[in-house]
């Protein structure tokens, strides 16, 4: 049986300069959710909000890319994950039901402010 002596040796690299320190990282994906935009009038009314992505992985073939989507979209997403992998996926902003209610006195799941909380929410999902 032959004795086999592991390499210990120290890799050396390059020093790094105030580019490599402070330059775009090498790897990067960024993803953002933007511009809400409510669509319709009354049942058929819906909010679809920009989501963008910016990377220079090699794996994608777009550097930069921009698609509109619905809250529906998102739900679909998370259930495919939940369904194909066996990580923790995050939760999505809750449904808001009792702003869905009518006679409420605001704009309900229209409201701006709802909208962009949901926006929030959306933009932390898609980064976890």
């Amino acid at each position: 049986m032959a004795d086999t002596i592991a390499d210990t040796r120290r890799l050396f690299s390059k020093p790094q300069n105030l580019n490599d320190a402070y330059g775009p990282p090498s790897n990067f994906l960024e993803i953002d959710v933007s511009n809400p935009e409510t669509i319709g009038v009354g049942r058929t009314r819906y909010t679809t909000y920009e989501v963008r992505l910016k990377t220079n992985l090699p794996i994608f073939k777009l550097k930069e890319s921009s698609v509109r989507r619905r809250y529906s979209d998102f739900e679909w997403l998370r259930a495919e994950l939940e369904r194909e992998s066996k990580v923790v996926v995050p939760p999505l902003p809750g449904k808001a039901l009792i702003r869905q209610l009518p006679f409420r006195g605001d704009d309900g799941i229209f409201d701006d402010s709802f909208i962009e909380e949901r926006r929030q929410g959306l933009e932390q999902f898609l980064n976890k």
